[in-house]
């Protein structure tokens, strides 16, 4: 008689198992949890999604979504949302007939807890897009009216949230409009609840300034409040005497706030990124052909926040760059990490600032800003198991 099977391992040693699976390789769990019924209810259950969300912290990067000048976009790519995936994971993208027409001449505005957020400039009035890449589900806004410029930032709107997979629950939206007069801008900012379809009345700020606008790079989010990089002038992106500051808009508050930017030189909008560090300080990143220059802001002994230059990085020293005369860009960063992305010569890098350790994440010319997607993925209830093979 062949020997008996040996005894199931307890559910508690098997979680211990699985736990250390890596979350940056979703389809691991996706293949695990087809092995069996009894590990399909393990790794499906929502004691297990808690477990393995506690014990890796952080979300993983499991793709990006990218935007592209309008001549460097493929007519294939002008057909779906510019998602490039990091990891084994596929967005739920649906066929190029179930978009219904608005999938073409979108660009990515915002992507944060687990959505994503395209417009179209070239339609008035400027429709937006709300995409949950886990489950393909979107939703169509319309901003609350024109402006001469204007941006936008999409955030999860349930109160506790850890925002690590929060992807399936309610949003909001909130925009910024500018309006340009003779001598001065007027931004306004409105926040919408898409569950009723509606925007609250516009919060206002006077920059005093002429020719502000938005910058096409991410906003960040610190801390209940939004950040905007606005330059002024004549920018042209390719040097000139460019200058920038950061729009503040606080949640909490429902206000707008101007904050000066570190005292760079112009000319360097182009390579210029915010970020929200680990610390949750607000950082400021520029690179002057192959210099990095890193700050932070933080609250001095008087009570004033202020600039801290935290480091420069010399890139041709910790990068493979063929041509240190090529221009280099910054193109955005990871919410509450020091991590950045960078373009150099065909090439876009990823670069921890506080480890200096690199990666290459992709070969791409021209790519414009760079949206990271971040969220943790288990196996949903509904797979099932007949459906292994795909």
């Amino acid at each position: 008689m062949p020997p008996p099977p040996p005894p199931a391992l307890p559910d508690e040693l098997l979680e211990e198992i699985f736990l250390r699976l890596q979350p940056d390789e979703p389809a691991c769990l996706v293949r695990a949890s087809l092995a069996s019924k009894s590990w399909f209810a393990l790794l499906t259950g929502a004691r297990f999604r808690g477990l393995y969300r506690d014990f890796h912290g952080a979300p993983p990067m499991l793709g990006f979504i990218y935007r592209c000048p309008p001549d460097y976009v493929t007519e294939e790519e002008d057909s779906l949302p510019h998602f490039k995936a990091t990891a084994n994971f596929g967005a739920c993208i649906p066929a190029v007939e179930d978009w219904k027409g608005w999938h073409r001449g979108y660009d990515a505005w915002d992507c944060r807890h687990g959505r994503v957020l395209f417009a179209n400039k070239n339609v008035v009035p400027m429709p937006l897009v709300v995409w949950d890449p886990m489950t393909g589900r979107r939703r169509l806004l319309h901003p609350p009216q024109d402006y001469d410029s204007s941006g936008a930032a999409v955030l999860c709107n349930v109160t506790g949230c850890d925002h690590r997979a929060c992807h399936m629950g309610p949003f909001q939206v909130v925009f910024i409009g500018m309006y340009n007069t003779d001598d001065s801008t007027v931004a306004y900012a409105h926040v919408s609840l898409p569950e009723v379809v509606n925007w609250s009345e516009p919060c206002t700020f006077d920059l005093a300034a002429e020719d502000a606008f938005m910058v096409d790079r991410p906003p960040v989010f610190i801390q209940d409040a939004l950040y905007f990089m606005l330059a002024y002038g004549d920018y042209d992106g390719d040097g000139g005497d460019d200058k920038t500051s950061i729009l503040k808009y606080h949640l909490g508050s429902n206000c707008l706030s101007l904050i000066d930017a570190p005292p760079v030189k112009t000319g360097l909008v182009d390579g210029v990124v915010i970020m929200a560090m680990e610390d949750a300080s607000l950082g400021f990143a520029h690179v002057d052909r192959i210099t990095l220059n890193l700050w932070a802001r933080y609250m001095g002994s008087n009570g004033v926040m202020s600039w801290t230059q935290r480091r420069v990085i010399n890139l041709e020293n910790l990068l493979p760059i063929q041509n240190p005369r090529e221009k280099h860009r910054l193109i955005g960063s990871v919410e509450g990490s020091d991590i950045i992305f960078v373009t150099t010569d065909l090439d876009i890098y990823e670069i921890n600032l506080k480890t200096l350790r690199w990666k290459e994440i992709w070969k791409r010319e021209n790519c414009h800003a760079l949206f990271p997607y971040l969220s943790f993925y288990n196996p949903p209830a509904r797979v099932n198991l007949a459906d292994a093979a795909h």
